[in-house]
Order: structure tokens, then C-alpha cells, then sequence
């Protein structure tokens, strides 16, 4: 008998939320297109965190309400953004001196694959989509914490695998993938599941996996605050 999954959440939103929960008050955190962008909605305010985008700006905050989008306020996609009381914006030229030189704490990026290893491939599909390195490489690189959010599956084929296909962002470790479906961790040893989607079995987490997960006993199911 097929497992029937009741979604109550959009998947985009319910890892945002859980990719909310792995940031500490006082973090400086780039988020990168996209799906990651959306994280700063569920960040409260008053936890004292400034979110960094690298086209130049310092303590971005949610999107704008419909009507009040201003033309100089985007985030590093081009999508609308709000600025927090004591923004900052900088040029470019010290945006990235601050993702090169080590100073972010977190960055929250999309992917395309993740393999064993913890690599991550994001920013290429060769003769199909090729947008630019942008700024991946050096947040990869240069975060102190590198947490990629995305979708478990892409047009159904999985995500998480066991080599990468695509060209490498950079051949470091990620700390931490956040799915609709998963919370997994790279270590030495290989891929690490730690939580489960609300709702979604191991066996849907294998199945829907080609790499090897490592599995424990009891897998926890993600706590969305």
C-alpha cells in the first residue's frame, strides 16, 4: 500500500522555517536567491540578526506588503526587500571583502545537487541554464556555515546523490541540507539523516534519495516553530 502524504505546508515555506530554527541571535547571514530568501520572514526581529545580501546591503528584512516595494531595496535576485531600522548599504567591493574574508557566519543557499561528499552544484546546468557563478563560489568558500535549502526532488529525480554531475560551486563541505522532506548532515563518514519532514517516513526519505544515508534508530521529526 502506497503512503499517503497530507501536505499542509508549502515546501518552500516549511524549509525556511526549519532553516530559520539554525540561526542564533547576533549572526551576521547571507541569503541567496530564491527559496533561501524567503527565510528572513521567519526570523523574528527582535532575535538581533542582520541579513546580508551580496549585492550590497547590510539588515535586509521581509519582503515588502504588495504596493509598498521601493525600486532601490532588492535583494541580490532582483526580488524586493525591506531594510530593518540601522541597515547598512555598502558597495560591492565590501560586500564581498566581508563574504572572503571569513566574517559571515551563515550562508543559506539553493542547490541543484548535493553528493556524498557534501559538495554542493548550484549555479550551472551545462547547455540548459547557465545564470553565472555570482557570488556562490566565494560564500561557499568563505562562510563560516553553509546550510543549503531546496527541494528534495527536481521534476522528480532526487537531489541529494551520490557524486555530483553538475560543475562543482566549490569543493568544500556544506554543514547542514534542509529539504521538504529532510534535515541531513555531512560528516566524513558520508550523509547523516537527522530529521524527517511532518509526516514523511524514513522509507519516503530512502526512496526518494540516491545517495546512502546513514540512518539511526529513531529519527526525530523536524520541529517547526
Amino acid at each position: 500500500m502506497n503512503e499517503v502524504i497530507v501536505v499542509t505546508m508549502d515546501p518552500k515555506d516549511l524549509i525556511a522555517r526549519r532553516v530559520a530554527q539554525e540561526i542564533r541571535p547576533g549572526m551576521l547571514v547571507n541569503l541567496g536567491i530564491g527559496l533561501p530568501s524567503i527565510v528572513a520572514n521567519y526570523v523574528p526581529a527582535e532575535r538581533g540578526v542582520f541579513f546580508q545580501a551580496e549585492n550590497g546591503i547590510i539588515g535586509l528584512g521581509a519582503r515588502p506588503p504588495e504596493g509598498m516595494e521601493e525600486t532601490d531595496l532588492t535583494d541580490a535576485g532582483g526580488g524586493f526587500i525591506t531594510a530593518v531600522p540601522g541597515a547598512a548599504s555598502i558597495d560591492s567591493a565590501m560586500s564581498f571583502g566581508l563574504i572572503r574574508g571569513g566574517h559571515l557566519d551563515m550562508t543559506v543557499l539553493g542547490g541543484l545537487e548535493v553528493d556524498e561528499r557534501g559538495y554542493l552544484a548550484n549555479w550551472m546546468i551545462p547547455g540548459k541554464m547557465v545564470p553565472g557563478m555570482g557570488g556562490a563560489m566565494d560564500l561557499v568558500a568563505g562562510a563560516r556555515s553553509v546550510v543549503v535549502a531546496m527541494q528534495h526532488l527536481g521534476r522528480g529525480v532526487p537531489k541529494v546523490v551520490p557524486f555530483c554531475t553538475l560543475p562543482l560551486t566549490a569543493t568544500r563541505r556544506v554543514n547542514l541540507i534542509v529539504t521538504d522532506l529532510a534535515v541531513i548532515r555531512p560528516e566524513d563518514d558520508g550523509l547523516h539523516l537527522l530529521e524527517r519532514a511532518p509526516g514523511v517516513s524514513v522509507e519516503t526519505i530512502l526512496a526518494s534519495t540516491s545517495a546512502k544515508l546513514h540512518v539511526s534508530a529513531d529519527v526525530p521529526e523536524m520541529m517547526l516553530h
